[in-house]
């Protein structure tokens, strides 16, 4: 292992990995930046058949996943690998590629939820597109409509309504252009209006716990951050603390940024709608008092490295 040095995994540098590698040093650890996709498996140059640029032969003390590039099936399986192949050779990997492979895939998500016990809306995940559209009208039937999501988006990207919506009804496009695969998720209306948007709630949980939220405030029923939602301070109330916990504990995360619908016909008042391993929380940053990056890295080192905040860095990686 190479001592106090901690790979950031990502495809591109920023406010995150700045944040992150100055939370490393501010406890004697030093933050490499490196991309996944120039990582590799050379079984002939290193004794545990792994390469990492910018720790020659060694390996990390430990890592975060930052952000992976997207790529073709074989090249995100390759860069899935590399994470996979870190937890096999003892380095902790925060999250690792099994978390990830879960949030990403958002059918998974809503099985692992579902099979948990966590408040979430039903959710269909088909390839037939005639099974797809006796879904659809069936749910129109009986007034639900449903938001047709990519199964690996994010950040609101390629998501629609259809089925019942506004007093019509709207058609589910063809699966060709939904890559051959419909992922439906019933949409959970809320009152609202001109002078009160909607909003949900994105809650971030490190090592099992609900650290902070807020409200993403928007009069368009997509809500992320990066589609202009107002990011708005907002309370952790115990119930919604204790469903984005169990949301993360659902899919085995260190950390996950949970986002959360209102629902009063729910048993907490909410629905998890998603969660995602490898979170943004720029925004939440702004509206947050303590230091998010700080907590993401004292978590990591005190919960996967056992290094509590008063020892020396002499006594980590030692493994």
């Amino acid at each position: 292992m190479t001592e106090r040095r901690v790979a950031i995994f990502t495809d591109e540098t920023g406010w995150h990995t700045r944040r992150l590698r100055q939370a490393l040093a501010r406890r004697g650890f030093e933050g490499r930046c490196v991309d996944l996709a120039a990582c590799r498996f050379d079984t002939a140059a290193s004794p545990h058949g792994v390469l990492i640029p910018g720790f020659g032969k060694a390996l990390p003390c430990a890592a975060i996943v930052r952000g992976i590039a997207g790529g073709s099936l074989e090249q995100i399986t390759k860069r899935l690998g590399i994470l996979h192949a870190l937890r096999e050779l003892g380095v902790p990997v925060y999250n690792d590629a099994r978390a990830i492979e879960r949030s990403v895939d958002k059918a998974m998500t809503s099985f692992l939820l579902h099979r948990a016990g966590v408040a979430t809306p039903p959710a269909w995940a088909v390839e037939d597109e005639a099974q797809a559209r006796r879904i659809l009208v069936r749910e129109a039937a009986a007034g639900h409509g449903l938001v047709v999501k990519p199964m690996f988006g994010s950040q609101g990207k390629g998501v629609l309504r259809v089925g019942a919506v506004d007093g019509g009804f709207v058609a589910l496009p063809s699966l060709g252009e939904l890559a051959g695969l419909a992922y439906l998720q019933r949409f959970v209306p809320q009152a609202e209006s001109p002078q009160a948007p909607g909003f949900d709630w994105r809650v971030l949980v490190i090592g099992g716990q609900a650290r902070a939220a807020m409200k993403r405030v928007s009069a368009h029923w997509v809500r992320n951050v990066a589609r202009g939602a107002r990011c708005q301070a907002c309370a952790l109330e115990p119930g919604l603390a204790a469903l984005a916990e169990a949301a993360a504990a659902a899919l085995g995360m260190d950390y996950a940024g949970v986002d959360l619908v209102p629902d009063a016909a729910a048993a907490s008042g909410a629905q998890v709608i998603e969660v995602n391993g490898v979170a943004a929380w720029r925004g939440l940053q702004r509206v947050t008092a303590f230091d998010i990056a700080q907590a993401l890295v004292d978590d990591l080192l005190a919960r996967r490295l056992g290094v509590g905040l008063d020892q020396g860095v002499a006594q980590v990686c030692h493994f």
